[in-house]
């Protein structure tokens, strides 16, 4: 693996693997860039191929945030950085509501392998939150509203802030721990709502705004946040 450093797009990886057989380039939810090159190729021809399609990329990324020292991660932690001049290596810890990343005094908390730290527990703590409230939060609104559920399960979804199967499954991603709570619940009752109406057709908004009166008003906000940290 080669790493390489592009202006306004940062580090991308160049991979080589047995099985590909042309090069092709990925941008994963993280707004990381991976380029997968044939073992046989040199890492020079997947340069050339970054290069080529540097404005591509950079029409294509999602503007990466950068976790700073005391941003609230979702509805129960808060993040810390704290730069150590005894540590080699960088560290995350969760105790209580706070979540420590430890990092070398020599390294600023906003590089790459520092925010990467703080990002996978942070992920990791909001896992956990949604776990804790979001199956509970449904079933008290599913009760309110008169819906019913076969299950729910509660992961990481690339795009989609919740799912609802035809056999009435619902899927929720952990991300919505990072919504005010208006929204969260205009999503939870998003999935109820497809329980009785498979669709977004007037029938279901008819329903949708029974539980949740003017719920298109809601839409448009939702529309400002993004399933990713």
């Amino acid at each position: 693996m080669k790493l390489v450093n592009i202006p306004d797009i940062g580090d991308v990886q160049i991979v080589k693997n047995p099985r590909s057989r042309s090069i092709k380039m990925t941008i994963d939810r993280n707004s990381t860039v991976k380029v997968t090159i044939p073992s046989w190729a040199p890492y020079k021809a997947g340069e050339f191929f970054l290069l080529s399609k540097q404005e591509w990329i950079k029409d294509n990324l999602k503007p990466k945030t950068v976790l700073n020292h005391g941003d609230p991660i979702g509805k129960f932690h808060h993040l810390y950085f704290k730069p150590d001049e005894k540590v080699k290596t960088i560290s995350s810890r969760k105790k209580g509501s706070e979540l420590w990343v430890t990092h070398p005094q020599n390294l600023k908390h906003t590089q790459t392998e520092v925010q990467d730290s703080a990002r996978k527990i942070s992920m990791s703590a909001l896992r956990v939150q949604a776990q804790n409230t979001l199956p509970q939060r449904l079933g008290n609104l599913a009760e309110k509203h008169g819906f019913e559920f076969a299950s729910v399960s509660v992961r990481q979804l690339k795009a989609r802030w919740g799912s609802c199967s035809s056999k009435q499954e619902i899927t929720l991603n952990f991300f919505l721990m990072q919504l005010p709570w208006e929204l969260i619940d205009y999503v939870l009752l998003h999935e109820l709502t497809h329980t009785k109406a498979m669709h977004h057709g007037p029938e279901f908004w008819k329903i949708f705004d029974q539980a949740l009166p003017n719920a298109k008003s809601y839409r448009k906000q939702l529309h400002s946040y993004a399933p990713y940290i």
